[in-house]
């Protein structure tokens, strides 16, 4: 939330400059607001959201609160659900104004409002008439002290009207709406604000000249869904304030279903959410996944069970397998010795995390700034790539290298004061070394400028020597030896020192971003369950319906429901037995038979009955349960009405889930 409100700031602040400058106008009676009524033009901010709808709804509440904080209580945010007519936006901004509930359903007949003890009808000049009683209710109590030292905007604060979805409004609701508050400006200080998904060109699309005329609209753009992605992922996952971590898969499959399905911050932080909820549900020794200051604390209060689930993690085991044989005892029946090593071995996983961090953050300064991005552009790219295996092996950073020994002398100094300020940030003195060595390829750039000048001087003596020579043996010799010098070039100086501080910062790679993976006890602290997350978050209808109508006791939790071998129980619900017949017939299905098999199934537990009107009884009750069944099904889209024969139905899916 912090974030959220920190990257949304800004734009917030811009937000309520516009809508102070747009009521100092009205307060004042200025040059401006009166041609502005001259014109009846409105006063709107075109906001610009992004296609990530579902983040919206925070945003604008954000928005609000912030209003009716600084600016004006009379704040309305409008959906297009809401307000199919005129009649109904009038309704719930009027509700919203006085702080009333309006049903709109019971007012479909009536255009009026319930405030109180009194009915107010619905319309602008009654909107006008109780924003100037309440206007100078307010301004007749509050004492003049009081005003002349509080904000001049609530002496007469505009009324803002928030359109959130403004492209699902219909075309003429909104043009309704804008002719008559427009007619009206002189007596409201009314403010629009558009929620914009799309574009600004959605207002000019949706209204007329003549109607968007009457609108003085301001621009207003919202931070984008990726940077905002980026920003979360830089603070939450990226830093060693937070101990738990997400593996690479895990971590992939929630980037995946935000770049492909929604551009949802809001539902990213959900999937985190339940990434969280999942690994200390389901992990054990998840209780280590703790603060450095308490991790002492806690390992020495693990329980015989807890080391002997530490003794089980493929991590531990393997690290166990490097150690000497008298060490391997000791670890294994142990508890002491295993909780005073699994202590250092938490520590160092918290080092590491801190390391990693830094120098990821200096192999992005590199990345980001080359001409292509084989690693990607974004640090959660070179992050995943970093998870993934052992980046240094890979082509993408074979590639990377060779860009960044192309790069000229100012943009590796840029480069080199980045990561000098990166690596300075650190708390403790594992970079104290780097940095000095850092500094030093700084230092040594400098004193190069003084030698490339003097080099220039040399590299011109020759063409002056071979000007002076105009004897065709003495050129021809010139010559010779100029292009034998350049095949045989030495690198220059500052190529040398270019080479060298690549491969410094590729010996940093290799030795601190090494994958996760492969770190001891790292199961406490990542959660890798992808495939339960994709199950959460990235759901298969079409499966989950199969399971629920073939294997009813799956959902119910009841065993009696349960069949095996095929079977159907005629104790399961009715479309689950009409489900598993049709499964058994080809493209047409034939409903007599349809229904003779279903009664088979339904009867097949119940004794005869020899009175013939009870008989005939029972088959109108399994007909009519058949013919719901079977319009369940097709509601569900499983069959559907044949053309070719008007007893048949034709079956509409295939295939196993």
């Amino acid at each position: 939330q912090q974030i959220q409100e920190n990257l949304n700031k800004q734009l917030l602040d811009n937000l309520v400059s516009f809508l102070s400058r747009s009521h100092s106008d009205f307060q004042e009676k200025t040059t401006e607001w009166t041609c502005r009524m001259k014109f009846r033009e409105i006063p709107t901010a075109a906001l610009v959201l992004g296609v990530n709808v579902t983040d919206h709804d925070l945003t604008f509440r954000a928005l609000s609160d912030v209003l009716q904080d600084n600016i004006t209580p009379y704040v309305a945010l409008l959906e297009a659900k809401d307000c199919p007519g005129i009649k109904n936006l009038m309704q719930k901004l009027m509700g919203q104004l006085m702080k009333c509930d309006i049903d709109v359903d019971s007012l479909e007949d009536e255009d009026c409002v319930q405030v109180s003890q009194s009915r107010i009808r619905c319309s602008m000049p009654s909107l006008i008439s109780w924003y100037d009683s309440v206007t100078k209710k307010t301004n007749s109590e509050t004492p003049s002290k009081k005003r002349n030292s509080s904000s001049r905007h609530w002496q007469s604060p505009p009324v803002v009207v928030i359109f959130k979805d403004m492209e699902s409004f219909t075309t003429k609701v909104l043009q309704d709406f804008i002719v008559i508050s427009s007619q009206h400006i002189h007596e409201l200080p009314l403010v629009l604000i558009f929620g914009i998904a799309t574009s600004p060109m959605i207002i000019h699309r949706l209204l007329p000249h003549s109607v968007s005329s009457l609108l003085c609209i301001e621009l207003f753009q919202s931070l984008s869904c990726k940077e905002h992605l980026s920003t979360i992922i830089d603070k939450l996952l990226l830093t060693s304030q937070f101990p738990f971590k997400l593996g690479e898969k895990v971590l992939q499959v929630l980037i995946n279903i935000f770049l492909y399905h929604d551009f949802s911050v809001q539902n990213f932080i959900k999937g985190f959410q339940l990434c969280i909820v999942e690994h200390f549900y389901s992990q054990p020794l998840s209780v280590l996944c703790c603060h450095l200051a308490d991790i002492k604390k806690r390992v020495y209060s693990l329980s015989h069970d807890q080391c002997e689930n530490i003794r089980r993690l493929p991590s531990f085991r393997r690290y166990v397998e490097r150690q000497e044989s008298g060490k391997q005892i000791e670890l294994l029946t142990n508890d002491s010795f295993l909780k005073e090593e699994t202590e250092k071995l938490l520590e160092d996983l918290h080092v590491y995390h801190e390391n990693y961090v830094l120098i990821l953050r200096c192999l992005h300064v590199f990345t980001s700034s080359l001409p292509k991005y084989p690693l990607g552009k974004q640090i959660r790219e070179l992050h995943c790539a970093c998870l993934e295996n052992r980046v240094w092996e890979t082509e993408e950073y074979e590639s990377s290298l060779q860009l960044a020994r192309m790069l000229n002398k100012t943009d590796l100094v840029t480069m080199l004061q980045q990561c000098v300020e990166i690596l300075m940030s650190s708390s403790g003195k594992e970079f104290d070394r780097a940095v000095e060595k850092l500094k030093e390829f700084l230092t040594q750039f400098q004193n190069l400028e003084a030698e490339a000048s003097q080099e220039r001087d040399v590299s011109v003596s020759p063409q002056k020597e071979l000007q002076k020579k105009t004897d065709l043996y003495h050129l021809q010799k010139t010559l010779l030896e100029l292009k034998e010098s350049r095949r045989s070039k030495k690198l220059t100086k500052f190529e040398m020192l270019r080479f060298e501080v690549v491969d410094y910062i590729d010996s940093l790679v290799r030795r601190y971003l090494v994958p996760a993976a492969e770190r001891t006890l790292q199961e406490m602290v990542y959660f890798s369950g992808a495939a339960v997350v994709r199950g959460r978050l990235n759901a298969a209808p079409r499966t989950a319906l199969h399971t629920a109508l073939n294997s009813p006791h799956w959902y119910l939790k009841n065993q009696a429901l349960r069949c095996d071998g095929g079977g159907i129980s005629n104790k399961a619900p009715d479309i689950c037995i009409v489900y598993k017949l049709h499964l058994e017939c080809g493209r047409l299905i034939n409903l007599v038979d349809w229904l003779e098999a279903f009664s088979t199934v339904v009867m097949a537990a119940e004794e005869p009955n020899a009175d013939a009107a009870s008989s005939d009884q029972v088959d109108d009750v399994i007909h009519a349960r058949f013919i719901r069944a079977v319009s369940e099904l097709e509601l569900l889209g499983f069959i559907k009405p044949s053309k070719q024969k008007t007893d048949h139905v034709a079956r509409l899916t295939w295939g196993g889930c």
